[in-house]
């Protein structure tokens, strides 16, 4: 049975990319891929280890039916690359940052979440980035949660005929 391994990554690992995580496993779940579709998250730095994503995040995902309580903060390691089969970036920054310590054998599993939206979502025409909402208001965690949710869903979409072939 094929499976998609799937590291989402931000700076920090605890506004964005366990955001991403929390949606993503919760599409997967009703989707009823959980089997086929493994979910992490990780921060390009070192900051958050440990440590459980930002109050706010947690507080806008919970409002929407996502639990990132269990989730923890860590930092991309080595082995990652290897590990997983896509690594998604929430923005332009953190794909330098994975080129930098990837393999080049690797780097074409880096990508990019806002990519994989659809194309008929003219919502977030133009928008290459999650933006990190951490230094601003609730509304930035409601913009990561809509960014996330449109994102995730078009990259279950896209992974459908891989875990089907």
């Amino acid at each position: 049975m094929k499976t998609v391994s799937i590291c989402f990554v931000c700076l920090g690992n605890i506004c964005r990319s366990p955001t991403a995580e929390g949606v993503m496993r919760h599409l997967v779940g009703e989707a009823k891929l959980a089997e086929r579709i493994l979910v992490d998250s990780a921060g390009t730095g070192n900051w958050h280890v440990g440590e459980p994503p930002d109050d706010r995040a947690r507080h806008a995902a919970g409002r929407r039916g996502y639990d990132l309580a269990p989730l923890r903060g860590r930092q991309i390691a080595a082995g990652d690359f290897e590990r997983f089969d896509l690594l998604i970036a929430m923005d332009d920054k953190n794909v330098a940052a994975l080129r930098e310590v990837c393999p080049p054998a690797q780097r074409d599993k880096i990508r990019l979440l806002m990519e994989f939206l659809p194309e008929a979502d003219g919502r977030w025409d133009s928008v290459r980035e999650v933006v990190d909402p951490y230094f601003g208001g609730a509304e930035g965690f409601e913009r990561v949660l809509d960014q996330c949710e449109a994102a995730c869903r078009g990259l279950i979409a896209a992974l459908r005929p891989q875990l089907l072939a």
